[in-house]
């Protein structure tokens, strides 16, 4: 499991992400890049990482649930995610 200061320093780079979205996309189409470097570094939408919901594990992370590996494989085998079921031929 990851520890609460990772994931709270995710959720901030969130916060940071939606708050300058406008303004960056306006400095882009204006062409502006000496203000856009002067925006923060965690405004950048390429800082984010995906995190598992449950665990907050970075590594393993499946878009479609929003889970790591581990998770997902967990939840599946014991039927807790619809339409998916164990692979056998």
């Amino acid at each position: 499991m990851a520890k609460e200061s990772m994931k709270a320093r995710e959720r901030k780079r969130e916060r940071l992400v939606a708050k300058y979205a406008a303004k960056r996309a306006e400095l882009k189409e204006a062409g502006d890049y000496i203000a856009l470097q002067k925006l923060p570094k965690n405004a950048s939408p390429v800082r984010l990482h995906n995190r598992c919901k449950l665990t907050g594990r970075p590594k393993g992370y499946m878009r479609q649930f929003g889970i790591s590996r581990i998770n997902f494989r967990f939840m599946a085998l014991e039927g807790l995610i619809p339409g998916v079921k164990k692979a056998s031929w």
